[in-house]
């Protein structure tokens, strides 16, 4: 089981959500394998914590759907699943369009300019073909819309979603292209102008595309 050595930890977190946060990413960059087997006293020592919150982790983690858990036997990676993106975009798109009609109020000058600052990375890792970095500033760019929406149910069940969209992604090795751009800069110029009907849309429509663009590659 190869762990890294070198890692950006979590910072100002429980150890329990520290050893969460990190076992999820490199599930979900595929650092960690679907079917790999994990032992914790190996995950402990390459954290540097305790078993104990190693395996409250990887508890939530099997809640979560990252990993199975045979006690007494074995804790593996999950599988994944190519038919579950069309199973995961659906609910998350009609949320994120949720997230931006509730997000309108809360708006100000500099929501607006770290929207586009953001969408300006995303484009830029786009044209340099860095797939991993557009998918995670693509990832930052719709959380400061849920992010101002305020609500934390949404905010809940959003990580979860996105967590394993981002897994399916990576799993693939799959690329957002220059529309998403697009669609983003259409989607801060409709915030400017207060109208969530047309911003819900816009966040429908930019999913439903994502979903289509899938389909066309026999992904789902």
């Amino acid at each position: 089981m190869p762990i890294p050595v070198n890692y950006t930890k979590p910072v100002r977190v429980s150890a329990k959500e520290s050893a969460y946060l990190q076992l999820q990413q490199w599930i979900i960059d595929g650092t960690l394998q679907p079917e790999e087997k994990l032992i914790d006293t190996d995950l402990a020592q390459a954290l540097s914590l305790s078993r104990t919150p190693i395996r409250e982790a990887l508890q939530l983690l099997e809640v979560q759907g990252f990993v199975e858990m045979f006690p007494g036997k074995a804790t593996r990676v999950t599988n994944i699943k190519k038919g579950d993106l069309k199973d995961l975009l659906p609910p998350l798109a009609v949320l994120q369009a949720l997230s931006a009609e509730l997000a309108i109020p809360n708006l100000d000058q500099d929501t607006f300019t770290l929207l586009e600052e953001t969408n300006q990375r995303f484009i830029e890792a786009i044209e340099s073909q860095d797939g991993f970095s557009a998918l995670k500033i693509d990832q930052e760019f719709h959380q400061i819309i849920v992010d101002a929406a305020n609500n934390p149910y949404i905010h809940s069940i959003l990580s979860s979603l996105q967590s394993h969209v981002r897994r399916q992604f990576f799993h693939h090795s799959l690329m957002l292209t220059k529309s998403s751009y697009d669609e983003h800069v259409e989607i801060i110029q409709t915030l400017k102008e207060k109208n969530p009907e047309k911003v819900a849309q816009l966040m429908k429509i930019n999913w439903a595309r994502t979903i289509d663009e899938l389909s066309t590659e026999k992904i789902i």
